[in-house]
């Protein structure tokens, strides 16, 4: 699979100051080793992980610092991504230099990735009603 690094991924860390920079690289490459199946592409303006299409992970900036957003993670029952979404069921922790990501959770939270999926691909479709895939 592509890890989409070479298509736009790195013009997006570039644009981050230099801490920015590496905790999304750290976090790019935890995501590519975890989920060597997954496809990366900019979607949205941010980086994505899918897998068969369906969106898995990504990261993006915010006010509250770099934002990593599970798609899938309020079923995880992880206490480390403690920001839930609304009508979806996606999760997120927010970092704001290296040092603040949990290796082992976010290893964690990957392999869940994985095995936990809603199917945000045929959401449009559905009109708006998830189906649990995983």
């Amino acid at each position: 699979m592509t890890t989409g690094f070479e298509y736009g991924i790195q013009t997006y860390h570039a644009a981050f100051v230099a801490e920015h920079q590496l905790l999304c690289e750290q976090l790019a490459a935890a995501i590519a080793g975890i989920l060597p199946e997954a496809t990366a592409k900019i979607w949205h303006g941010h980086p994505v992980w899918f897998i068969d299409e369906n969106p898995i992970v990504g990261y993006s900036l915010q006010k509250k610092g770099i934002r990593l957003m599970f798609w899938s993670g309020a079923d995880f029952e992880e206490e480390g991504l403690p920001v839930k979404g609304g009508k979806f069921k996606d999760a997120s922790v927010f970092y704001n230099r290296p040092a603040d990501i949990d290796a082992e959770a976010l290893e964690r939270c990957l392999h869940k990735a994985r095995d936990i999926q809603w199917d945000y691909k045929n959401l449009v479709k559905r009109k708006g009603i998830l189906e649990r895939l995983k």
